[in-house]
């Protein structure tokens, strides 16, 4: 069976087309698009027509390329920013009419469970106890649960992101101290607020997933290009997390983009992401993270086979 998946992110769309293989998925097309679908959602609460019209272009080319690879079944989902927007009918009307089918706006819980099926299929070498953070635009999932019994799952949803935390608090290039301070002070909040239902210093694995993780990952192994296959299950310690976080935080808008590893469409947002990573490592006492490509994607994927 052929499957396709499309993941609606604050910042990103995504498309997977896989085949199942012995329960398990091959990658046929793997495809990211910037369209910043929640710029200005934090503030107004509103999908903004361009952003909409964006997100637009993207589906339909996702569209063509999921009919010309002959997928049998499609599922798609939105999250963050849709699930934060009064309008989110517009976008539901307009994705029934691009793809054909009616898009599921999900909650925080499901979103973690996803992010947490594709993270422990697509990392074969880990077991154990995973904690497993999918580091969005518009959300944060920390997801506690075993390998073994993925259904068995501790998660919390907090409404922090690269995108909601540079619209927020980060407002200059670079950076001033006190924007990053109240960054840090709003991420040291909302994840005390996860851990109440979360258990983030209990002995486990720690996963990131998703790109500002995999940018990181990238920039720390000094990559001249972005290479998903170096870059997934790559580990980097915490100390290498706090270096590029506070290079990023240093430099400008020019220089990020300069790097030959970042996508023009994380450039702005960048340093944002990179704040809640390392406050995550910080705030769970982890020494490392494995940074991981497999994510909600791939949740969405398999569970098309299941």
């Amino acid at each position: 069976m052929r499957v396709a998946g499309i993941d609606c992110g604050t910042n990103s769309i995504r498309l997977l087309i896989a085949d199942a293989v012995d329960g398990g998925l091959v990658d046929v097309v793997r495809e990211m698009r910037i369209v910043r679908l929640g710029e200005g959602v934090d503030r107004t609460g509103q999908l903004l027509p361009a952003a909409l019209e964006r997100t637009r272009a993207a589906l339909a080319d996702y569209a063509a390329i999921i009919t010309a690879h002959g997928a049998q079944r499609v599922r798609m989902i939105a999250t963050s920013a849709t699930r934060d927007a009064g309008n989110q009918d517009a976008f539901v009307a307009m994705v029934r009419d691009v793809l054909g089918v009616e898009p599921e706006v999900i909650s925080g819980a499901e979103e973690a469970e996803l992010s947490f099926a594709g993270a422990a299929e697509g990392l074969p070498g880990v077991s154990g106890r995973l904690l497993v953070a999918d580091i969005g635009g518009g959300s944060t999932e920390l997801v506690l649960g075993e390998v073994s019994i993925p259904h068995a799952l501790r998660s919390h949803s907090m409404d922090v992101g690269c995108v909601r935390m540079t619209e927020r608090h980060l407002h200059d290039d670079p950076p001033t101290p006190d924007q990053i301070r109240a960054t840090v002070d709003d991420l040291r909040a909302a994840i005390a607020t996860a851990a109440a239902e979360v258990d983030i210093t209990a002995p486990a694995t720690f996963v990131g997933v998703a790109g500002t993780v995999t940018t990181i990952a990238a920039i720390a192994l000094g990559l001249d290009r972005y290479d998903a296959e170096a870059i997934h299950g790559s580990v980097l310690s915490a100390a290498q997390v706090r270096d590029v976080t506070a290079r990023l935080l240093a430099m400008t808008h020019a220089e990020r983009a300069a790097l030959p590893v970042m996508h023009p469409g994380r450039v702005d947002v960048i340093g944002g992401g990179a704040l809640v990573l390392r406050t995550l490592l910080e705030a769970t006492g982890a020494t490392e993270v494995i940074a991981s490509e497999h994510d909600i994607l791939d949740g969405i994927a398999l569970g098309l086979l299941r």
